[in-house]
């Protein structure tokens, strides 16, 4: 065991265990969640200490021995990919020093630890002095928490690409599949699965095209603002040079904001990330809905689609197949909704120049990308792929719904025509029949009309060349 003191105390600590007093006191303090701070805040918070270490060395306030052994401290934990001593949980108070200090302590000791390594004595490396020299929780964290947002887009965009060129196939596959159009959930007009499909891969290509332009907000950090954006304690070298160094040191094009004050205390590029987050969980979630309509059955529902047989339904009913995987990825988005709500409320209640609740912002965020990505990938590969359009029973639907009887309206008259859907649905006679047996029309005009092309509006027949046979003593259709 050995000894730490802070401005709160003593406290005993196993010297087996990299972290120090005020992570541990953090642990104490936040028993809220068994969820730890995300990897990637962390593997972003080392690469910062790294950068700064580099930095401070050539601006001549860190000594050049114990840059490099911080420096080697971190490659290791970055190579290693070992966070077993970040403990501090996920939901904390103090705007995430118990983070910032997490990752001090843990580098200051390894880095100690490594110089003891050649037998020497060992080089004393302060978490504070040293490892978190020019820097502040309040310019440092949320920098490692626009780094982490950033290094999940990217999987996540990946998805979302994947999701739209699977949507475009099926469109492809399925473009002269008709099928009933249907508004609030009533027969409307006939259209294409084509189509269908198509319109669901253009809502992800907007959200898709929304992604990459946050990434330019949160690729502009405050580092170097230290405690409130002033740069108080951080050489003039220093602010100028650690953003380019972090960039080149994480691979990411970061560039520092040019007001810093406006950085650190607001978080509206959170908040544009939540919400496009959320955006995307609606489509997700209003296509997932329909394709469970689509599917329902198979003998009493719509039946029109069917979905991959990923596993058993029901404990009791043998057979039964539920559309799990479009519900689960409902309750993701359910979850991803509510969460941009959180988000919404944390950024709102920052007080003066700094805002206290970047650690809830930070975990929900990082979970709605995690979870939207998870959740894509398993709608493409356990549902979209294997889905199927039952193109038959589909065009039967059409051909026997009365919906169909819109395409006579600009050659019978809207009450004609409504008059003939009337028949159609107390004789159960389509109207196309309808029209063919009462000889109302030219038998190649009406299978003109009632052909895919036409109606889907794909193809247009003209109206003007066609006019309605008249009753003249009644005015009715003949």
């Amino acid at each position: 065991m050995r000894l730490e003191k802070d401005c709160i105390g003593e406290m005993f600590i196993s010297d087996e265990v990299l972290y120090g007093i005020h992570t541990l006191r953090a642990k104490h303090n936040f028993p809220i969640t068994n969820q730890r701070v995300n990897p990637l805040i962390i593997e972003s918070y080392l690469q910062i200490k790294k950068a700064a270490a580099l930095v401070n060395q050539k601006a001549g306030t860190l000594n050049r021995k114990k840059a490099a052994l911080i420096i080697s401290a971190c490659n290791e934990l970055l190579f290693s990919k070992d966070f077993q001593a970040f403990i501090v949980p996920a939901i904390q108070g103090g705007a995430g020093t118990s983070t910032n200090m997490n990752v001090n302590e843990v580098v200051a000791r390894l880095a100690m630890k490594i110089s003891a390594q050649s037998g020497r004595e060992a080089i004393k490396i302060h978490p504070n002095d040293d490892v978190n020299q020019s820097q502040s929780t309040n310019d440092t964290y949320p920098t490692a928490g626009k780094m982490a947002m950033l290094k999940a887009i990217e999987p996540l965009e990946e998805k979302i690409n994947q999701l739209i060129h699977v949507l475009e196939q099926k469109a492809m596959v399925y473009s002269q599949a008709v099928k009933v159009g249907r508004t609030q959930l009533q027969d409307a007009v006939p259209t294409t699965f084509g189509r269908s499909f198509n319109a669901y891969a253009a809502g992800f290509k907007r959200d898709l095209r929304k992604l990459k332009a946050v990434e330019k907000q949160l690729c502009q950090v405050n580092l170097g603002g230290t405690a409130i954006g002033t740069g108080l304690n951080a050489s003039q070298s220093y602010e100028k040079a650690i953003v380019p160094a972090l960039s080149r040191i994480a691979g990411i094009p970061l560039t520092q904001a040019t007001d810093l004050v406006d950085a650190t205390q607001n978080s509206d590029a959170f908040t544009s990330l939540s919400g496009i987050l959320k955006g995307v969980a609606v489509n997700l979630s209003k296509m997932c809905h329909d394709l469970r309509l689509l599917a329902s059955g198979p003998q009493a529902g719509l039946g029109e689609i069917s979905l991959p047989k990923v596993q058993a339904g029901s404990s009791i009913m043998p057979g039964k197949i539920n559309p799990v995987i479009p519900e689960v990825v409902n309750q993701v988005a359910f979850e991803v909704i509510g969460k941009d709500l959180t988000v919404t409320m944390a950024a709102e209640s920052g007080q003066l120049e700094l805002n206290a609740f970047e650690p809830i912002m930070f975990k929900e965020i990082l979970t709605s990308e995690a979870h939207l990505t998870k959740a894509v990938q398993t709608l493409i590969d356990n549902c979209l792929v294997g889905l199927q359009v039952n193109v038959d029973r589909c065009r039967d639907e059409v051909n026997h719904s009365s919906i169909a009887a819109t395409i006579l309206s600009p050659y019978l008259g809207y009450e004609r025509t409504t008059a003939l859907i009337k028949t159609s649905e107390k004789t159960n006679i389509p109207v196309k029949h309808l029209v063919e047996n009462a000889g109302l029309l030219p038998k190649d005009l009406v299978e003109k009309l009632f052909s895919t092309e036409v109606l889907t509006n794909t193809k247009q027949v003209p109206v003007s060349g066609q006019k309605p046979l008249m009753n003249k003593r009644s005015g009715s259709v003949r």
